[in-house]
């Protein structure tokens, strides 16, 4: 079985098999679900209950040079109607940096997915209009199937995303920090 159907099959399992047709009929231009949703499923897949990671919520990353917060809160709005027991985090990749200080531009959706604190989080997930699965994997899925926590080029001295990798190894023993050179 290749790793991306290994994937599929875990997520389709989940609550994210679910929440995706109805993110996808949101229609949000170059759409992708990835963070911790994703990355959480996996591990408490591979790892079993004792990696007490969970879905917090489902971070949507979109691309829209026009678009503006209102957007972003109707897509959360909709989607929260749709699944009240959820929580939903809904970002125009292309405003940001607009509001986030300190975040450099971004010039499409997979460029802020690939900016995330670690390899494992930027992982996306989307359904392509015919309803077949789609993956953004910039950093290959090998730390995500290893348990691996491994801050993105961007973050290697970023103590945010130390304090993150910590929380994770808190919550999930099963874990590792990837060496710094590896």
């Amino acid at each position: 079985m290749s790793d991306l159907t290994r994937l599929q099959d875990i997520l389709a399992a989940s609550p994210i098999g679910v929440v995706l047709p109805a993110i996808a009929q949101l229609d949000l231009p170059h759409w992708w679900l990835a963070g911790g949703a994703v990355r959480n499923t996996v591990w408490r897949a591979s790892f079993g209950e004792t990696c007490s990671l969970v879905i917090n919520d489902f971070d949507v990353a979109f691309f829209d040079l026009d678009g503006d917060r209102e957007q972003e809160l109707k897509a959360k709005t909709t989607l929260t109607q749709q699944f009240p027991d959820s929580l939903f985090d809904v970002k125009n990749q292309a405003s940001f940096a607009r509001w986030r200080k300190g975040r450099r531009p971004y010039h499409s959706t997979e460029d802020g997915v690939a900016d995330w604190l670690h390899t494992a989080t930027a992982v996306g997930v989307r359904l392509d209009r015919s309803g077949q699965w789609q993956f953004f994997t910039p950093y290959g899925l090998t730390d995500l199937w290893q348990g691996l926590v491994r801050p993105t080029p961007a973050h290697l001295h970023n103590p945010d995303a130390e304090r993150k990798a910590a929380s994770f190894l808190e919550r999930c023993s099963q874990l590792q920090l990837a060496e710094p050179d590896s």
